[in-house]
């Protein structure tokens, strides 16, 4: 017996400690392979392929190209690929961009900046051509900019409008017998319909109506600029879906040839002065990085803190902003010397009340010692505009979904749920006349029902209050344009919300300027974590995952849900729920 004990534990010990080698290996590996330098040959060609999630930092992947749950999943930083074609504009041994985009997975104020980009890249002489077989809004949105268009003969272009489509639960909820209690103030705090109704309101209907055909003026404004083609036309065409195939694309200009890929080729040879026979040098985005040496930084920095995804207490982590993450990073900011201004990146809908507030006053204190810029991404709507409202100057994309200032709460009542599907009942003794205020065993009373009003109306004065301080507006004037409404950028403009349209690069401008900066180095924070960290984090997470399917199996998708309205509880600062604009 004492044999076979001794046996499975020294069996034991030894997979452990094979499955920690090997890890260490692949992480030893993976940083030597960062380190690798990349040396790039005269006649390149830049190959940008963006049908990917695209974030506002990018997120290493520990199991990238590794036969591993999770390695082929691609992730872009923004900020990133808006360097890497910065470098490759005044970099001599590339002379174009070749851009393939379908679907890339992101907003159209990300697509904007990347748009930006490719314009300026083009300031130049270098060329930038685009190739698809098939074409989303959105990727014939960003391929526009392009010097030519070309489409696969077979392929298409979608070009028919924006849609924007909301879930709704009320039925599902009927059926389980869970009621949402809900406080908001605002006609316009559309987040919590999906709770409470089986369509939208008309409040909501209108300010979506309004906020799609504002973002889609603008994209059809810088697709007429690009194609030399009136937005009239531009309209006609999407109203009516006149171009359903793709030599209709071509007939009416969106599109300059039809070429299947052999063809594209020829097409890039011929730029590149090479014959029929020879190989063309592209280079691939993740390779390019690597041959781009770090210069050192001038004495003088501005920092930027990303802010990206849902606003929730804690530490931040992907797709989440965590609140003691970012106030830790903006309170660095302002007492490092060396820091002389600070952009704030917000790329969120929103979320907890109270975190948001926790990160505005990080960065109201910020103001008060140096330049604090706000830089608007595709979303900074409700808590997102909360952190950016206090900054001396904010910045915001035309098509940047911002405002949104109001709040809600809500619980759910799972009583009936609980008792009548389940066979779980409850009961409770009180010292006092009030019980739990966050259940989901009871119906609240009145009493905390009038509480939770109080609490919701209370927090809608401070937010407003405070977002009339930061705008120099009054009370009155703020609540004019809040109600929870959301606007794009150019709305907030024009409403006092935001000071200026630009992108991330205007922000730095105006940052650099304000703090008296010629020569300045510009650092991204919170910093990316190690790889081995990374790696062993994935890990962790994809076991939990797997034995979470494992044990739930076809619920595991209810679970999600669960967790999704969980982060829903107490008061909020949040943007309509699950807002997709297609």
């Amino acid at each position: 017996m004492n044999f076979f004990k001794s046996f499975l534990a020294a069996l034991l010990a030894l997979t452990v400690f094979t499955v920690v080698s090997f890890l260490l290996m692949i992480g030893i590996l993976a940083s030597l392979g960062s380190e690798e330098k990349v040396v790039v040959s005269n006649n390149s060609v830049l190959h940008l392929k963006l049908d990917a999630q695209i974030t506002e930092q990018e997120v290493e992947n520990p199991f990238a190209g590794l036969p591993f749950p999770g390695g082929e999943v691609q992730n872009i930083g923004l900020l990133k690929l808006k360097e890497t074609i910065r470098h490759a504009k005044s970099d001599a041994k590339i002379q174009g961009i070749f851009l393939n985009v379908s679907y890339p997975m992101t907003g159209f104020s990300t697509l904007g900046e990347i748009r930006q980009s490719l314009i300026d890249f083009k300031e130049s002489g270098k060329w930038v051509v685009a190739y698809a077989d098939v074409m989303s809004e959105p990727a014939y949105y960003l391929a526009s900019a392009a010097d030519k268009v070309y489409l696969n003969p077979e392929g298409e272009v979608e070009f028919n409008g924006l849609t924007v489509e909301i879930s709704f639960f009320k039925k599902l909820f009927d059926k389980l017998e869970i009621k949402p209690e809900i406080f908001r103030v605002g006609d316009f705090k559309s987040a919590v319909e999906p709770f409470m109704l089986e369509k939208m309101s008309n409040e909501n209907r209108l300010q979506l109506t309004s906020l799609i055909n504002s973002i889609y003026d603008q994209i059809l404004a810088e697709i007429s600029t690009a194609r030399n083609i009136s937005p009239q036309k531009l309209r006609e065409l999407s109203d009516k879906m006149l171009v359903q195939n793709a030599k209709l694309a071509v007939e009416h200009g969106l599109v300059d040839d039809l070429l299947y890929y052999d063809e594209l080729l020829d097409e890039l040879r011929g730029r590149l002065g090479l014959k029929e026979t020879e190989k063309i040098k592209f280079i691939a985005r993740n390779k390019y990085n690597k041959s781009i040496s770090e210069k050192k930084g001038s004495a003088d920095e501005i920092a930027v803190i990303v802010a990206d995804g849902t606003i929730m207490p804690g530490k931040s982590s992907e797709g989440i902003i965590g609140s003691t993450t970012i106030t830790e990073e903006i309170r660095k900011a302002r007492l490092n010397k060396k820091v002389k201004a600070i952009v704030v990146r917000v790329n969120s809908p929103g979320g907890a009340f109270q975190a948001s507030d926790a990160m505005w006053r990080e960065v109201k204190l910020a103001t008060e010692v140096k330049p604090v810029i706000a830089s608007m991404s595709d979303y900074a709507a409700s808590g997102g505009y909360y952190l950016a409202m206090a900054a001396d100057t904010i910045v915001a994309q035309p098509h940047t979904i911002t405002g949104s200032i109001g709040i809600f709460s809500v619980l759910f009542d799972a009583s009936a749920f609980l008792g009548n599907k389940l066979g779980i009942t409850f009961d409770e003794v009180n010292t006092g006349e009030y019980g739990e205020l966050i259940t989901i065993s009871r119906p609240l009373t009145q009493a905390e029902k009038n509480v939770w009003q109080r609490k919701t109306d209370d927090i809608y004065e401070t937010f407003t209050g405070k977002a009339a301080e930061g705008r120099n507006m009054s009370k009155d004037d703020v609540k004019k344009v809040a109600s929870g409404r959301v606007w794009t950028g150019t709305q907030a403009v024009e409403r006092g919300l935001v000071d200026v349209l630009g992108g991330y690069n205007d922000a730095i401008d105006i940052a650099a300027k304000a703090a008296g900066l010629e020569d300045y180095s510009v650092k991204l924070y919170p910093r990316q974590k190690p790889f081995f960290e990374q790696l062993m984090e994935s890990l962790s997470e994809n076991a939990r995952t797997n034995t979470l399917k494992k044990e739930m199996g076809e619920y595991y998708t209810w679970y999600l849900q669960a967790v999704k309205l969980k982060q829903f509880e107490g008061v909020q600062a949040r943007m309509p729920f699950e807002l997709q604009i297609q």
